[in-house]
């Protein structure tokens, strides 16, 4: 019976992850479709009062539902092992109701103090209107991630997955579609920008609705039985959890907003930029943050199906396959970020041509700010899946405060360096890359002083590291080659087409693949069998 249910909660880890890895492949390629012609549209000022009310709206939603997700996936993980299945209900209707008043005080806020936020955050009222489009969105998101709370910690990712896509989807129709038709009727970047905004609160409308349908569902086949705690000690338990995790995720996106306004300070204070030549750097950067984002969005899928897999397998005393679980994801975490990482590097330049079309001193320092971001994403991708052993082993503070420690510094680090001159706007990357390194640094210090990771499966990053260095060193001897006898753009996709297929050959040349790997993929038997991998 043991080894029965260490085996379904391996399938279920890698099958989770997979469903994840899917949607979040079709969420972001429709991103990419979504922001590039976003940004042509709106221009560098406009995706700057876009992204404002943007960052605006991550605060309040780090705060409202970072913790709780968390603390619900394992919470019902742990009872659906233990065969609770009435403690399975009841914590999720103990946190439906949190979320719904969190959901409540969070759009009320954005609200009542758009304009404040805009002139806080942006130093203009332009973003006023994209913070008022975006408000609603607060509150929807609380219901949706009550949902998500309950499919994820039963280990079931399909409802996740398909909400997503819906929300990409609406995003993409809708928000572009408005984007440009108040642009063509109003002339104004800060209506278009609203507007583009606007789709994303229709999409989460559609996914609410989407996940509602499947709870109803989902709550009709889940048995009955087991012990159920009271509502006070289920709230008590869900905060305990919840609460370290949400205030260091708010505390981190609190001083990122700080750290937004401070660069924008010093841009137009030390520097002596105009408020529409620092607007303009922040709309480049805040691109290339938009990128930096897009690898680590594919570690997401990890972290979210480990925490109720390895809860699962604590629940149940089975310590083989917590260090099972724990050493496949670093490897899979390995083989994504390090290509991306590396791709980012070497030709940081070319794609940014590629997706923006900058020129002359724009592309220099284009290039430049997703060359020092792209080593960030290695960093960033290790920081999200070492987070989240540790939140399911129920260390919830020691992620909390690492974070929040490289939050301060970058602060500190921002404000000199985007005070230089002749650095400006690259001070604010340079501080985000030592941030990283940092906190990166503190996670494993702490996970190997608690015994909560096996150093030896960080090791699992070493092939993965080797294989993406000789791929981009590859990609750039490409790029230059082409680009010397064929368009610019043209030589950069035909580099990152090369560099895909290197990195293929070196993979399974270095045997970085595992059999468990194999199993993330669909298919997995027969690609395990093609690569010649074994159990």
């Amino acid at each position: 019976m043991a080894e029965s249910k260490k085996s379904f909660q391996k399938q279920t880890f890698l099958q989770g992850a997979a469903v994840l890895a899917a949607a979040t492949a079709i969420v972001k390629i429709i991103g990419a479709i979504y922001s590039i012609p976003l940004a042509n549209i709106i221009g560098d000022e406009g995706f700057s009062y876009f992204n404002k009310a943007y960052q605006i709206y991550e605060v309040l939603l780090m705060i409202s539902t970072t913790g709780l997700p968390v603390a619900m996936s394992r919470m019902i993980s742990e009872a659906q092992a233990l065969e609770r299945h009435d403690q399975v209900r009841k914590i999720f209707s103990t946190a439906l109701r949190v979320f719904l008043l969190l959901g409540v005080l969070g759009t009320g806020g954005m609200l009542l103090f758009a304009r404040p936020l805009s002139l806080f955050v942006a130093k203009t009222a332009d973003a006023q209107f994209a913070i008022l489009c975006l408000a609603p969105a607060v509150l929807l998101i609380c219901i949706i991630a009550a949902f998500r709370g309950f499919f994820q910690g039963q280990s079931n990712m399909m409802p996740t997955s398909v909400s997503q896509v819906f929300e990409a989807l609406c995003k993409l129709v809708i928000g572009l579609g408005l984007a440009w038709l108040l642009l063509q009727s109003t002339g104004e970047l800060s209506y278009s920008a609203g507007g583009a905004i606007l789709g994303v609160t229709i999409g989460l409308v559609v996914s609410a609705l989407y996940l509602g349908f499947c709870y109803r569902k989902a709550s009709r086949n889940l048995p009955t039985g087991g012990a159920v705690s009271s509502t006070k000690d289920t709230l008590k338990q869900l905060l305990v959890i919840a609460i370290p995790i949400t205030l260091g995720s708010a505390g981190l996106q609190i001083i990122n907003l700080v750290d937004t306004v401070v660069y924008m300070n010093r841009l137009v204070g030390a520097v002596s930029f105009t408020a529409e030549q620092a607007n303009e750097l922040s709309g480049i950067y805040d691109f290339c943050r938009k990128i930096f984002n897009l690898p680590c969005a594919f570690i997401t899928p990890i972290t979210i199906s480990i925490i109720p897999a390895i809860t699962a397998h604590l629940a149940m005393k089975n310590n083989r396959g917590v260090r099972m679980v724990e050493g496949s994801a670093m490897r899979i975490t390995g083989l994504i970020a390090m290509p991306c990482a590396a791709g980012l590097f070497c030709l940081g330049k070319p794609i940014m041509l590629l997706l923006r079309g900058y020129s002359g001193e724009k592309l220099e320092l284009a290039g430049l700010l997703m060359a020092l971001l792209g080593i960030t994403v290695i960093f960033n991708s290790v920081i999200l899946v070492t987070n989240a052993m540790m939140q399911a082993h129920g260390d919830v503070t020691t992620p909390v405060i690492n974070m929040i420690a490289g939050g301060v510094v970058k602060v500190i680090i921002n404000f000199f360096l985007v005070g230089i001159p002749s650095l400006h706007i690259i001070g604010a990357a340079i501080g985000t890359l030592v941030c990283y390194l940092l906190i990166v640094t503190m996670n494993i210090l702490a996970m190997h002083r608690k015994k909560t990771i096996d150093l030896r499966s960080l090791a699992g990053l070493l092939k993965p590291l080797l294989a993406a260095a000789l791929m981009g060193a590859v990609a750039f001897m490409v790029n230059g080659f082409l680009s010397a006898h064929i368009p610019a753009k043209l030589a950069c996709i035909a580099a990152i087409g090369v560099a895909g297929v290197v990195y293929v050959i070196l993979v399974i040349a270095f045997r970085v693949i595992t059999y468990d790997d194999c199993m993330l993929l669909p298919a997995g038997e027969k690609i395990a069998k093609i690569l010649r991998v074994r159990a």
